[in-house]
């Protein structure tokens, strides 16, 4: 049925979206508004609920030897939409020239979806999350577009728009004083991505061959309606200089000329009447 592929077009979108907030830095200050302390937000892969159950079962998860000290940032994926404004004929190909120049490797249009995203911000202050959510929402108009390589061995790169849909915060204050506080934003993203088939790959054609025959009932005694009339073949035609060119006796040899040359076309007519 359908042979196996993986482009790991999912993960690099993985990896494309949570590039875009692993720099993030915060600053202390002390009571003159001096700088003491410069801490870089760390992000991880995952459900909110799981990071935030860290953050409450362990009141000393931003001490100095934890992994992930507060503030700090979690994200999934929710949900995958097919887009249909964004589809293209289905039957157009993308090509590049194989390693073998005589080949091509080809693949169908890719097939568009929108991936949504959630970005989660925990911290213990209101200050740590403004401080926070002001780097990220200014870029955000409410798109940001990316370019990614997406699938290297055919050349494929794409604009991705990230788009910024709403932001919430939940100040999570429930239980007892000596509970731990904690706030949540949250911000929810779509990333107009795209999803491709399998590569194939098949040999450049190079002649092309067509024959005209007189149909049997307007045939004459001159003629053979088993014999063609009309025979046109046609094949690339490129100087020794890479030129293109219809002159065959200047071309260089058929086998000579590969799939990526700017080649012209040599047409020969022949007719047997």
């Amino acid at each position: 049925m359908f042979k196996p592929f993986y482009f790991n077009l999912i993960r690099k979108y993985i990896i494309c979206f949570g590039t875009l907030f692993n720099n993030i830095y915060i600053t202390r200050t002390d009571k003159n508004g001096a700088v003491t302390n410069l801490m870089r937000v760390p992000i991880t892969y995952g459900p909110k609920d799981k990071a935030l159950s860290r953050v409450v079962e362990d009141s000393n998860i931003d001490r100095p030897t934890a992994v992930f000290p507060l503030p700090m940032m979690s994200f999934e994926i929710t949900g995958f939409d097919y887009d249909s404004s964004r589809k293209l004929q289905s039957v157009n190909r993308v090509s590049v020239t194989d390693a073998d120049k005589n080949k091509r490797k080809s693949q169908y249009v890719p097939v568009p979806y929108n991936i949504s995203f959630q970005l989660s911000i925990l911290c213990k202050n209101a200050e740590d999350g403004t401080k926070i959510v002001e780097q990220i929402l200014p870029f955000f108009t409410p798109d940001w577009t990316v370019t990614a390589n997406i699938i290297p061995e055919m050349n494929i790169k794409h604009d991705i728009p990230i788009i910024l849909n709403r932001v919430n915060v939940d100040d999570v204050y429930d239980g007892d004083f000596d509970k731990r506080r904690s706030m949540v934003w949250t911000l929810d993203f779509t990333l107009k991505g795209y999803l491709y088939g399998p590569v194939k790959t098949a040999k450049v054609i190079k002649y092309a061959n067509t024959q005209i025959f007189i149909p049997p009932d307007t045939a004459d005694s001159i003629s053979d309606v088993d014999d063609p009339i009309v025979t046109i073949h046609i094949q690339p035609g490129l100087t020794s200089n890479g030129q293109p060119t219809s002159n065959s006796s200047i071309s260089i040899p058929v086998n000579d000329i590969v799939a990526s040359d700017d080649f012209g076309f040599v047409t020969v007519i022949t007719e047997t009447l």
